[in-house]
């Protein structure tokens, strides 16, 4: 199994690279990586989608339709169309997602932005985003693009993660501190 995921993985930053270098050729950078933004939002939103990307039961033809109907009604650019007809003609559909999030990581790197993944209580505005991406590119030096998702259970704040270092600055660790603090003068008295 680990050597399935390790091709999956391989054949995500394959078919990324190569997405990305046709971009870059073709100047549709910044179209595809709309593109890209929306298509993963929708398999995030959409149950129906995931299992039409990742049904063994549903055939080359039945996938690329539905790709090319959700392609044309969200208005995608040719050249992202083309790609997703392509994943479901080499039955790769199911690894859309992970091949999606390699698009963006790879265009990300090229860039020289470093990616960092945040969870906070509530949903970011815009504004929010970008004023985090500020801050944190302007503490390291270098542009910081942020992948935003909500986590309830931090109850308020934030979490940042940066490769291997992790901001944790909700309100769930500081109670989690305080209750450990507590515990400590409890049992020293």
């Amino acid at each position: 199994m680990a050597s399935n995921n390790r091709s999956s993985g391989t054949a995500a930053l394959r078919y990324a690279s190569a997405l990305v270098d046709l971009a870059i050729e073709s100047q549709a950078v910044p179209s595809v990586e709309k593109d890209v933004a929306e298509l993963r939002a929708m398999i995030a939103d959409s149950s129906d989608l995931r299992y039409v990307l990742k049904s063994p039961l549903l055939g080359e033809a039945a996938q690329a339709n539905a790709l090319s109907a959700i392609a044309d009604a969200a208005k995608f650019s040719q050249l992202t169309k083309n790609f997703l007809l392509t994943l479901a003609a080499n039955r790769r559909a199911a690894d859309a997602d992970a091949i999606l999030k390699a698009v963006q990581d790879n265009i990300a790197a090229r860039r020289g932005e470093l990616q960092a993944k945040v969870e906070s209580a509530f949903e970011l505005s815009s504004t929010q985003k970008k004023d985090l991406e500020a801050t944190l590119g302007k503490t390291l030096g270098r542009p910081v693009a942020v992948e935003v998702t909500v986590n309830k259970d931090l109850i308020g704040g934030l979490t940042v993660t940066l490769g291997s270092l992790q901001i944790d600055d909700s309100v769930r660790s500081k109670l989690d501190r305080l209750s450990r603090a507590m515990k400590y003068q409890r049992d020293a008295a």
